[in-house]
């Protein structure tokens, strides 16, 4: 039986009906001011200990402030804490507490008595590694309501802000609410909502976003003042609050009911410990008892579209043998496609259209896809599941937590294929011993997400991407034997083999991309200016060849010299400049293509009725099947796929794309394979502060184990509290550009002028043998110097009488040296 403690004296009275007196909605309250700096509420700085719950205690980087009204309601509720001696749950601290009365009044389902489940909020304190969690007997409210779990739905976020929140949050709730009005549905339809379990892991508890905070306690799923960081001296791992929630938050604050329930398991994690442990907290502490058939996996930020839940899951339905199944993700190009505007979002806009048109397809032909996205995808927890050794999927996918940890002995090549551990779960998936499970794209479930829109966040996301997935194929493509040590029949591993060859092949063009990228362009240009009376550039190609290909060398040495030192914050313009001559140079190569084109083609009616003798012609035929392989694909495959958009969209932007991502795409491997050496995702390890008090234990005089803490008594203040959170949402949040902090701005300075000393150096050597080894120069000499005598080398001249009006110099000061030596002077 689930114990909790002593029932308080108001709490019979509102938890069957709304109380007598509840504040009607909208609530009057009072217009919202800054805070008062007079105020002895307010505090710039504010001292965890002082308030007595510390939610809030190291998060003054995120530049948010709290109304002293708000902080006033907090500190009273904090203040009017009493103490309750509290029998533990099989060992471990477990709290039911009263929702706001306020919310209450949301809750309109009439399928069954919502009094317990939607009336309180549970809490338990988990002191355990999320290994050990069901070993340790905590249990879930799923679990003690006996309830069978379909689809266990995990959403892992960081410090995102509360739009980022309520855009995902908001679009899970839609999808629950599809899949119970399904109502002609074997396994949906009224009360389908006991199948589906929504978990939020938050990644550190000081960095979760404040505001973010205050929207998980308007949906009732978190409060302040009940949590603790210590039970009988050990160290809570992570807080777990559990809640049906009947009302949808919109990021201004505004609360409104009339929905099905929906299951919220949210879990604060104590300490930032990234993302795949968020992922073990899911699989490892929750899964075991969950027992749900398919996991899905979202970031905070992704928005899936009302029915991608459904289109996700019913691929599993039909199909007992996938294991995973991953949708199509989208850039999200903002109203009226304004995002696009920015070249860089357009262009990878276009790039995730063509991913998923022409590669994710092609690949789940073959039934392998070779990554499924984390910020939508799904898995059968089956096909996840490890064998009676521990060895299987989710063991080999978690070794990467232990890699990026301090100490890490592992290899560097193993370190960096858990950039990308999603490929690595894929692959084991497939080659999972004795089992045969196949991976499936589904068109029809699409997401949304936000992408980069600035060079530095661009250039650091690529260096994971590109470092994980370069070795997480890598070690795919060595790892392939073990293909034929799974369950997959015969026929099928050879069809297997086919995609991993084809996979090899495009490894090592990946890897020689950047060779083969400059000698097209070099070969194309050097064609099309071979003929003098045919350049196309009215005579000047070769000087036009001649300084893009030394610009050519010298961009790629500046991305070397600002890869290996500086972070692409600290060398901003550097990368920009690059990729806009990167760009110049491939429409160059483009122009040249269409140039020679143009020459080859016939321009009269009667040279096109001999196609043959056009075809014969091996320059012409191989530039066209090259342009055609190339622009021809992407238009005939998304007309076929009936989804053309972003070529026309994205049209200008679309050849910018291009631009991009065959040109500076291939150079940009010179960054990532330059920091081979960096590990981060961009966050740290975070120890915290014990702030928030504990839990001491006693013995009770009947023998059992008890807890003494203070929690909140007062139903009046827990629902002030949530109505001033409600207030606090309702006024838009003026975002703080946030600052490097001064080392990291110093660092960042130092390494700016060291490259900027050192490429002032080659730059100035480079100028200097370009000029003189161009045709430029080798034509102004030829035309000084006699036809009939020796050429002369105007520059060698100069090199020689430097050196000897330099050694004259040096041999006249060294003998007036011994001359004024001699005379003693």
């Amino acid at each position: 039986m689930e114990k909790s403690y002593p029932p308080y004296s108001e709490q019979q009275h509102y938890l069957a009906s709304p109380p007598v007196g509840a504040p009607a909605y909208p609530p009057s309250l009072s217009p919202v001011h800054p805070p008062n700096p007079n105020s002895p509420f307010f505090n710039s700085s504010p001292n965890p200990q002082q308030q007595g719950g510390g939610w809030y205690g190291q998060q003054q980087q995120q530049q948010q402030y709290h109304s002293a009204e708000y902080m006033r309601a907090r500190q009273k509720l904090l203040n009017r804490r009493s103490v309750r001696q509290i029998e533990l749950t099989d060992g471990h601290l477990v709290l039911e507490v009263p929702v706001p009365r306020s919310i209450l009044q949301y809750n309109s389902y009439k399928g069954e008595d919502m009094s317990l489940e939607s009336g309180k909020l549970r809490y338990t304190a988990v002191t355990d590694d999320p290994d050990d969690f069901t070993r340790q007997r905590y249990r879930l409210r799923q679990t003690l309501y006996g309830r069978k779990t379909e689809l266990f739905i995990v959403c892992t976020m960081y410090n995102e802000d509360e739009v980022l929140f309520c855009r995902t949050f908001t679009s899970v709730i839609k999808n629950i609410q599809y899949l119970q009005s399904r109502t002609k549905s074997k396994t949906w339809g009224e009360g389908s909502w006991k199948k589906i379990v929504v978990c939020i892991v938050s990644d550190g508890r000081h960095k979760i976003n404040e505001r973010t905070l205050k929207v998980l306690g308007l949906y009732g799923c978190f409060q302040d003042g009940i949590a603790k960081d210590t039970v009988d001296g050990k160290n809570v791992e992570g807080h777990v609050f559990e809640y049906t929630t009947q009302v949808v938050v919109d990021p201004n604050g505004s609360v409104s009911g009339g929905i099905a329930p929906v299951q919220i398991l949210f879990c604060l994690k104590e300490q930032n410990k990234k993302k795949l442990n968020s992922h073990r907290w899911a699989f490892n502490a929750f899964c075991p008892q969950l027992r749900p058939n398919v996991c899905i996996l979202l970031d905070i930020g992704t928005r899936p579209s009302g029915t991608s839940i459904y289109s996700l899951w019913k691929a599993f339905d039909k199909n007992s043998g996938i294991g995973g199944a991953c949708g199509e993700i989208t850039v999200d190009v903002g109203r009226g496609c304004s995002n696009l505007l920015n070249p860089l979002v357009a262009a990878q806009n276009f790039e995730y259209k063509m991913s998923n048109i022409l590669d994710k397809s092609l690949e789940s032909v073959f039934g392998y896809i070779s990554v499924l996205p984390g910020a939508f995808s799904a898995y059968r927890y089956k096909a996840l599941l490890n064998d009676s050794h521990g060895h299987g999927p989710l063991a080999t996918y978690f070794l990467g937590e232990k890699m990026h940890e301090a100490g890490n002995v592992a290899s560097l090549a193993a370190s960096n294929q858990y950039l990308a551990e999603d490929r690595v779960l894929c692959f084991e998936i497939i080659a999972k011993k004795n089992e045969a499970w196949t991976l499936k794209y589904v068109k029809s479930a699409k997401a949304s997400t936000d992408v980069p829109d600035t060079v530095p966040e661009f250039i650091s996301q690529r260096r994971r991407w590109m470092n994980g997935s370069f070795f997480a194929a890598l070690h795919a493509s060595v790892h392939y034997y073990r293909v034929w040590t799974s369950g997959q029949n015969f026929f099928r591993k050879l069809w297997l083999s086919i995609l991993f060859a084809y996979n090899f092949v495009q490894l090592f063009f990946s890897f020689v991309g950047l060779s083969s990228f400059y000698l097209a362009w070099y070969f194309v240009t050097s064609s099309s200016t071979s003929v003098k009376d045919h350049d196309p550039f009215g005579g000047y190609g070769s000087d036009v060849l001649s300084i893009t290909n030394s610009a050519f060398i010298a961009t790629i040495g500046v991305t070397i010299v600002c890869a290996l030192g500086n972070k692409p914050a600290g060398s901003k313009w550097w990368y920009v400049l690059c990729m806009v001559i990167f760009s110049l140079i491939f429409a160059i190569a483009l122009y040249c293509t269409a140039w020679t084109i143009w020459l080859a083609v016939p321009h009269t009616e009667a040279g096109w009725r001999n196609i043959k003798t056009l075809l014969a012609e091996s320059a012409f035929r191989d530039i066209v099947i090259s342009v055609g392989a190339t622009y021809g694909m992407y238009l005939i495959a998304s007309l076929l796929h009936a989804e053309p958009w972003h070529l026309f969209t994205s049209f200008i932007q679309c050849q910018s794309t291009i631009f991009l991502v065959r040109s500076h795409g291939r150079a940009l491997t010179t960054y990532p394979f330059s920091n081979l050496h960096d590990l981060a995702w961009g966050t740290k390890g975070s120890t915290g502060m014990k702030d928030l008090g504990g839990a001491t234990k006693k013995k009770a005089d009947d023998g059992k184990d008890l807890v003494e803490v203070d929690i909140p008594t007062a139903p009046e203040d827990v629902d002030a509290l949530w109505l001033h959170m409600r207030k606090e949402i309702s006024v838009p949040f003026k975002e703080v550009h946030k600052k490097r902090d001064v080392d990291q701005r110093q660092a960042d300075r130092f390494a700016n002028i060291r490259t900027n000393t050192l490429l002032t150096y080659l730059g100035t050597n480079m100028v200097i043998v370009i000029f003189f080894t161009s045709t430029v120069w080798t034509n102004f000499v030829a035309s000084h110097t006699s036809s009939d005598g020796p050429t002369t080398n105007w520059y060698m001249v100069g090199i020689f009488w430097s050196v000897a009006v330099l050694s004259a110099v040096r041999f006249t000061g060294s003998t007036l040296y011994l001359l004024f030596r001699l005379i003693g002077w």
